[in-house]
């Protein structure tokens, strides 16, 4: 069939035909990878815009009325159902609930009500009533900014008595333990005389904060007290304006990149999970780079070109195709039980049987991804020093240079562009995987983060959080919950971002070093 198509096409005809079903590929991937971008883009930006409250009324399968504020979450035509978040006094936090459309009386927006988000991810949907302190009984609810103020100046009270005087004298007293100073000793008994003043004093100002309440009240007629220490934001988003509603989505998104996780993951934010995949990056491309360089340099210029030379290169380009959890084994097994065992008996056997190195951390995971995306930084960059011109190389030989100054000052700047191809080939690489670093360091929660102000500043053992193991902890949460899929989402696109800055900057850095080394 292929002699026959060459015998009823010239060549011009044959190279028209090549070029226009490498367009139409071309352009079908494109259209592919615009389509889910676009699903991410607008799944993920659902979790920032506000849903409107709507007060809706239907009758239950058992022919019962029921009136609850909720907001739409998804529409399904084919099955002619509508899925809610209602709140209610049994479930003033909200609940997904599924009601078919021939059962839905009535559905209006409730301008009135507010969706209120608390301090731990919790969100409650009702109507703002009223509300009241321990001096003031009942106050409109348009005092509520002010009322919210003074609360903030109790916590400033309560964590500054906290910090500054209960934290001192805890380290006192922990300093009277380690010398044996006596339970009766006038010292001691100051000590724990100030330390029961202060927490009399937490007491009462917890107690005051107690005392303010915001009442507000569901679509079937009963209320709800709510501490206000514990409301984080309320808007009332079936009233806002397009301004008003751009503000909401900035202020989620600055939650977003700024707060920890809260409910198990699908509320809050991603902070912990940015943090630690930018940092575990950063790590892997400082250990990468150089073991790589150096490879490809002994591969290029010192191995003879011979059997053994040849199978060190085949093996470099299948390690690339080796599964990513099969490095995560290795990495558990070898750097983290043998390497870090081995740690902990020479440098930390006072703390045993406690691990210290010898558990997963983000060194580890690091290290893991390391190995994982060294064949790809040393198939790049011996490629690139392939590239340098031989005459190069001859004419600094002519000059007097050693082999190494050769490599030093004209490879390698030379070669640098396809180092850095190697480089952001990795990180696109080392940012997206999930299997291993689950086995080695990542977790679905860290209380810590690796980087903090205690001496030595990072803690390399300590365990980290990753935008894909966020990701991937969500896609579980999200089978039912709209909230959680959009919070999925915007992960994903998080996540998509950070690898395309990472990318951009080592592709300006190639560029830049193409630009400098281009008259060669």
């Amino acid at each position: 069939m292929n002699n026959t198509l060459r015998e009823l096409l010239n060549p011009v005809q044959r190279q028209s035909l090549v070029i226009s079903l490498t367009a139409f590929l071309t352009s079908l991937l494109l259209i592919v990878l615009l389509s889910l971008l676009t699903l991410i883009t607008v799944r993920g930006g659902a979790y920032f815009w506000p849903t409107p409250i709507y007060k809706v009324s239907y009758i239950d399968n058992q022919a019962n009325d029921h009136m609850v504020l909720a907001q739409v979450t998804l529409v399904d035509e084919e099955s002619a159902t509508t899925q809610l978040k209602v709140a209610t006094l049994e479930t003033p936090y909200g609940s997904e609930l599924v009601v078919e459309d021939t059962k839905i009386k009535r559905m209006e927006l409730s301008l009135d009500s507010a969706a209120i988000s608390l301090i731990d991810g919790r969100m409650i949907l009702a109507r703002p009533l009223y509300l009241s302190s321990s001096d003031k009984d009942i106050l409109p609810f348009y005092s509520f900014e002010a009322m919210l103020a003074e609360v903030e100046l109790i916590n400033d009270e309560i964590e500054s008595i906290r910090s500054n005087q209960l934290a001192s004298i805890h380290e006192q007293l922990a300093v009277f333990d380690i010398k044996g100073v006596e339970a009766d000793a006038p010292a001691r008994e100051k000590l724990i005389s100030a330390f029961t003043h202060a927490q009399q004093e937490v007491e009462r100002l917890e107690s005051q904060r107690q005392a303010y309440q915001l009442r507000v009240g569901f679509a079937d007629g009963r209320a709800l007290s709510v501490n206000l220490s514990s409301v984080d934001n309320l808007y009332f988003v079936s009233d806002l304006s397009f301004i008003e509603t751009w503000g909401v989505v900035l202020s989620r998104v600055r939650t977003f990149l700024t707060e920890s996780p809260k409910q198990a993951n699908t509320a809050g934010g991603v902070f912990p999970a940015l943090f630690g995949t930018i940092l575990m990056v950063f790590m892997m491309t400082i250990i990468v780079t150089p073991f790589g360089v150096l490879a490809a340099i002994y591969l290029s210029e010192y191995a003879p070109d011979n059997l053994f030379t040849s199978i060190i290169r085949i093996s470099v380009s299948n390690m690339a195709g080796v599964p990513s959890i099969v490095y995560g084994v290795f990495g558990l097994g070898f750097f983290v039980y043998t390497v870090g065992g081995n740690i902990d008996a020479l440098f930390f056997s006072d703390t045993l049987p406690a691990p210290t190195m010898g558990a997963p951390g983000v060194f580890w995971a690091a290290l893991t991804m390391a190995i994982l995306t060294l064949p790809v930084v040393i198939v790049a960059t011996e490629e690139g020093l392939r590239r340098v011109p031989e005459g190069l190389k001859q004419g600094s030989y002519a000059l007097g240079a050693t082999k190494l100054e050769t490599i030093m000052k004209t490879i390698l700047p030379i070669a640098s562009p396809g180092i850095m191809t190697g480089v952001i080939l990795a990180i696109a690489r080392a940012a997206g995987e999930v299997a291993p670093l689950m086995l080695v360091g990542a977790v679905k929660f860290a209380p810590n983060l690796p980087i903090d102000s205690e001496f030595p500043f990072l803690h390399l053992d300590r365990q980290f959080m990753h935008l894909g193991v966020l990701i991937y902890d969500g896609a579980f949460h999200s089978q039912t919950n709209i909230k959680s899929a959009s919070m999925m989402f915007a992960s994903c696109l998080l996540l998509l971002g950070v690898v395309f800055v990472l990318n951009l900057l080592a592709v300006w850095l190639r560029t830049r070093l193409r630009k400098r080394y281009l008259q060669y």
